[in-house]
């Protein structure tokens, strides 16, 4: 960091949208989904046609309010949509149907986990609204096309306090809420496919002010690189014009990727601009306790919650719990296991290490690998009857190749059950200690380190089979000789 920009604080809040994952768009039964033809999903709704009248996507409001207990937000039981105006050329009614004065989610927080520590980022609400639709300008030299399929599908925005200071967290704090709509379910999370996008609004200040600096909006970023890049970027930019006297001005901004720069698109709106009004055609939102409470008892257990449990009753490091954690997929699969093993570290060794790289190498599901049969090859393993390496390597391929057979019957027939017979180990310790006269001088003039060596050699010669413990005692025993 150069010495002028030590002077300064960055102050970043993030405006997420989430494209959720309902059937039909937020105000009519148009299909949302992705991929489909140039204007499949379109209908006299979405095309505004005179005398329609929309109809609210009770699905779009019960997954907001799972994004907002998720959050850890406030629920405005009384909630309205409003009108929005602002010219989309991809939006034929004219103008957005969204929330603004009461949204649906009030004030609520997200935890990240920084270079420093835990912190909670302070989030002002979330609130529903419908997207607009999309236009091409690069189909045709002299005309721009409409897609109206994306043109009403149901979106929650997530809005944060200017609560951030560095591209790091704003990065993490966007890795996490991905996170979390995935693993509620209420939205796919596709970056690239537009199924999440972020707004961000960044400012300085020297440090110890109080007052925001003046902002800009860098709109539309759809990868969790260009949230870090464009925020760097605008950093940098802003430091360098206070630096040489120049006044910033409030912006909206795009990034270009290809270069990792913004550019001015144009002057920043205020929200009085929209003119934003009740939607008369729209009865207002009215969530009743209960509703509430079933909505809350039916939510997973959130990747938070577990990542402190795992810790706390199962004894697991941060690193094992963070990774368990990633995704839901991941926990739920854990939590098979352990219903069948109380080796919860053991576990967690084999999820996090040969079975990601065996799903990773092999293109295949997690749940290829029946819990169960994971939770009896560790016992295996426990047992000493198979070593790992041997189990990792050779048991876990099988396994997902054949749902039939015991696991030891497998091993037998894969000849990897690990050997105590003490006339055997004493014959593979003697050809090893042979072999290598130099090392064996070596380790009686003192250099203990050696025995490592010696029972890596065995193991290597009994391919796996050689009860590492008792070789070790016979090395031992064979070398003080």
């Amino acid at each position: 960091m150069s010495e002028a920009a030590q002077k300064y604080e960055a102050v970043i809040g993030l405006e997420v949208h989430a494209r959720l994952s309902t059937k039909s768009k937020l105000f009519c039964s148009d299909a949302n989904s992705y991929g489909a033809a140039p204007n499949e999903n379109v209908g006299v709704i979405t095309l505004a046609h005179p005398g329609i009248l929309p109809k609210t996507n009770k699905r779009a409001i019960e997954y907001a309010v799972m994004m907002g207990i998720a959050c850890n937000c406030s629920i405005n039981q009384k909630n309205y949509f409003a009108r929005k105006h602002y010219f989309y050329p991809d939006l034929p009614k004219g103008f957005q149907t969204s929330q603004h004065t009461v949204p649906i989610c009030g004030p609520g927080f997200v935890t990240i986990k920084t270079s420093t520590g835990e912190r909670n980022v302070k989030l002002h609400h979330i609130h529903l609204e419908e997207d607009a639709g999309k236009s091409i300008h690069d189909m045709d030299e002299d005309y721009s096309y409409i897609d109206l399929n994306r043109a009403g599908t149901p979106l929650i925005e997530i809005v944060t306090e200017p609560d951030m200071h560095s591209a790091e967290e704003a990065g993490l704090f966007v890795t996490e809420l991905r996170k979390l709509v995935r693993w509620i379910n209420v939205c796919d999370g596709n970056m690239e496919e537009g199924s999440m996008r972020c707004d961000a609004n960044v400012s300085i200040r020297l440090k110890g002010e109080t007052k925001l600096g003046t902002k800009a909006e860098v709109k539309n970023l759809n990868s969790i690189r260009n949230v870090r890049k464009a925020i760097e970027f605008e950093i940098d930019r802003m430091i360098g014009m206070l630096e040489k006297g120049e006044k910033i001005y409030q912006q909206t901004r795009s990034f270009d990727a290809s270069n990792d720069t913004t550019f001015a698109i144009r002057e920043k709106e205020e929200a009085n601009d929209y003119r934003y009004f009740p939607e008369p055609d729209l009865p207002p939102i009215s969530l009743s306790n209960e509703y509430l409470i079933n909505i809350k008892n039916n939510l997973p257990a959130l990747p938070q919650v577990l990542y402190k449990k795992y810790q706390i009753e199962f004894g697991l490091n941060e690193y094992d719990a963070a990774q368990l954690t990633l995704e839901k997929e991941i926990a739920d699969y854990f939590e098979s296991v352990i219903r069948h093993t109380t080796n919860y570290k053991a576990a967690a060794n084999w999820i996090n290490g040969p079975i990601k790289q065996l799903i990773n190498e092999e293109g295949i599901s997690l749940n290829s690998i029946a819990a169960k049969r994971l939770a009896e090859m560790i016992e295996t393993v426990d047992k000493g009857e198979v070593s790992f390496s041997n189990a990792a390597s050779k048991l876990l391929p099988a396994i997902i190749n054949n749902n039939a057979e015991s696991i030891a019957a497998l091993a037998s027939q894969l000849n990897i059950i690990q050997t105590g017979d003490a006339g055997q180990l004493q014959e593979w310790v003697n050809t090893v200690i042979s072999k290598m006269p130099e090392k064996v001088a070596e380790y009686k003039k003192g250099k203990r380190g050696l025995i490592g060596l010696f029972v890596g050699e065995v193991k290597k010669l009994s391919k796996g089979r050689a009860d590492l413990k008792s070789v070790t005692q016979l090395l031992e025993d064979a070398l003080k000789s």
